[in-house]
């Protein structure tokens, strides 16, 4: 296998609020390859947006980096100027955000935005930027490019923002990709054309791609490898295969649990009983210690290490 193109290593973001300081990214490790796609799933408030963004370093007060390293292309990005970051953000890695009509400026036209980001690096003339930015825009499928590169955000469908988006996103041919719940706002028939098209889009550029969503269906369509995410950790690691047929974590096995069956029209769905814990107040052991099933004292008080085996990592005292 090649070397990984992403690299993150212990990474952790705390917020420091008034009402205490809180990891919402803990101790975070994995590595993505060439052309590869990770999963990262997990109920809203585990901490999947916010890793993205410090990849990103897009964490804004209170929230601070407060250890690790990402290394993309062997070059550790936590650490390098807030200037240099400008150049590889939107240009060697981007990102996909969750909400378009709020990541997109209102004031101004959809071509202006991704001239912008074209201009500032590649050092276009204005009417290369223009010519490579319609092109983004027939590449994603939007009817009518010429005619919508003039046209505000507004005046533009859900859907169609959200390939303005991922053609904006896309311009300046990044080798790494984030996607951050990028259907989530989306009917099923446009999800469907925005999964496909992301797809066909990273075979086409060889990218490597992060997809975040809280969707397990969309995950076993566009993942190659998953991590399932609680309480801003990393519960269990595997291939997309492996994890759906076998999860081993008890939180895994809840969230499968809960995906209605066709099979099964009158069975009511399962759920995981009791509620996430406050970052301020997440226990000493495992943090899905007070809703598992499984739950022994030794989970009470210590916290499981992230244990690989058979190309596969779970942290869990009494995996399934």
């Amino acid at each position: 296998m090649s070397d990984p193109i992403v690299d993150v290593k212990n990474l952790e973001t705390t917020f420091f609020t008034k009402a205490g300081a809180f990891k919402a990214v803990n101790n975070i490790s994995y590595q993505i390859n060439k052309g590869e796609t990770l999963g990262i799933v997990g109920e809203s408030g585990c901490g999947k947006s916010v890793t993205s963004f410090s990849l990103m370093r897009l964490i804004a007060p209170p929230g601070k980096i407060t250890g690790g390293s990402f290394y993309l292309n062997g070059k550790n990005l936590l650490n390098i100027s807030a200037s240099e970051m400008e150049t590889i953000r939107g240009n060697q890695m981007a990102m996909i955000f969750q909400e378009p009509m709020t990541a997109l400026n209102p004031v101004m036209t959809i071509g202006y935005q991704i001239d912008e980001q074209i201009i500032q690096h590649k050092k276009s003339s204005k009417a290369e930027a223009k010519d490579r930015s319609i092109e983004m825009l027939k590449l994603v499928g939007i009817p009518s490019p010429e005619q919508r590169y003039s046209q505000y955000p507004h005046q533009l469908s859900g859907g169609m923002r959200q390939r303005a988006m991922i053609a904006m996103a896309l311009s300046c041919n990044p080798q790494f990709l984030i996607a951050d719940e990028p259907t989530t706002a989306l009917d099923v028939t446009i999800q469907a054309q925005i999964l496909e098209l992301i797809q066909n889009l990273q075979e086409k550029f060889n990218m490597s791609v992060q997809f975040i969503t809280h969707d397990l269906g969309v995950i076993s369509e566009i993942s190659d490898r998953v991590m399932v995410m609680y309480g801003g950790q990393t519960c269990e690691f595997a291939s997309t295969q492996d994890l759906f047929t076998s999860p081993k974590h008890p939180y895994t096995a809840a969230l499968m649990d809960s995906i209605p069956k066709l099979k099964s029209r009158v069975r009511r769905l399962p759920t995981i009983e009791g509620s996430v814990p406050s970052p301020w107040d997440l226990p000493a052991g495992c943090p899905f210690q007070n809703r598992c099933p499984r739950a022994k004292t030794e989970c009470l008080n210590h916290r499981p290490p992230l244990v690989q085996s058979e190309g596969r990592s779970v942290a869990c005292f009494n995996p399934l």
